[in-house]
């Protein structure tokens, strides 16, 4: 069994806003959201969890798991909810079950028989990275077994089913309230990639990646005007290069509806030591950025 690591502390910065914002913490999830939506912007943070569930069963070290994990993006973004900007986080890793990917996107050769239910392949399952991981990204293999079908269906009911209930409902009550939601799905990435990452093996990435599916998961103006602001702030920006964005902008998009998702990729150099999982010095500014870029959204974007 692999152990969990201590909590890191999670909590809303003192202020007047923090009196109005909702805190919900589980195993599974925390969310931090007002009572009613105060802006059209609804961020997640679908990998940076940690906490290691006692049947996981992998023959991997924590620390070895932990270079999969988008490490402190949660608490990158964490400032915005003193904004009145909901943000939703998964604390389970994204190695035991992803919730950037569809339920039904099973990988048929991590399991010893036959899968009975949806099967829905999105190719992820050749670079051993489907909803339930079966390799690390250099192809290390997480278990030395396969699984029952009836393990996937427990992590699917249990861990990745609520997950995309919260995110719809916080998606959907903006919407209501607004007519328009503007999503950003959190991620980070490594500085280079590995033997079967997306883009190549070695190549170095941009400071920046956002992925919108190819212009399919929000208005053109909408990943335009994210990517102007950071190249102002700075940073090297790339669209759809090497990383499109996957399930959680596809599944609850609809820019004709007013419902956009973008994901964004920040590489982990900007605010990691080189080899660690220790922030660097770079952490608050890339944070501060971040803060900017939300309020400049919300400025553009949020319906008056």
């Amino acid at each position: 069994m692999l152990a969990a690591r201590p909590t890191r502390a999670i909590g809303v910065s003192p202020g007047p806003a923090a009196a109005i914002l909702g805190a919900m913490n589980s195993d599974v999830l925390f969310v931090h959201a007002p009572a009613a939506p105060l802006r059209s912007l609804v961020l997640d943070s679908p990998h940076s969890g940690f906490t290691m569930p006692a049947d996981f069963g992998s023959v991997r070290t924590v620390e070895e798991l932990r270079d999969a994990e988008d490490c402190f993006i949660d608490e990158l973004v964490l400032p915005a909810v003193a904004r009145g900007v909901p943000l939703l986080a998964a604390r389970f890793p994204r190695t035991y079950i992803d919730p950037n990917r569809h339920a039904g996107d099973v990988d048929l050769d991590l399991l010893a028989e036959p899968w009975p239910h949806e099967h829905v392949p999105s190719g992820k399952a050749r670079a051993g990275k489907a909803l339930l991981w079966r390799t690390l990204d250099d192809g290390r293999p997480l278990y030395d077994r396969q699984l029952t079908a009836a393990e996937v269906a427990h992590r699917i009911e249990h861990y990745h089913r609520p997950y995309h209930a919260q995110l719809k409902a916080l998606l959907d009550a903006a919407h209501a309230r607004f007519g328009a939601v503007f999503h950003l799905n959190c991620h980070s990435m490594n500085a280079v990639g590995g033997a079967m990452a997306e883009g190549g093996a070695g190549l170095p990435r941009a400071d920046i990646v956002l992925g919108d599916r190819d212009g399919t998961t929000c208005a053109p103006e909408f990943t335009a005007f994210v990517r102007e602001v950071l190249l102002a702030q700075g940073y090297s920006v790339k669209v759809n290069d090497p990383f499109k964005g996957v399930e959680l902008v596809r599944a609850y998009a609809d820019p004709a509806a007013g419902r956009h998702s973008l994901q964004i990729e920040l590489n982990k150099r900007l605010y990691l030591q080189q080899g660690t999982l220790t922030r660097s010095e770079g952490f608050a500014p890339l944070q501060a950025h971040l803060m900017q870029l939300f309020d400049a959204i919300d400025s553009r974007f949020h319906p008056r």
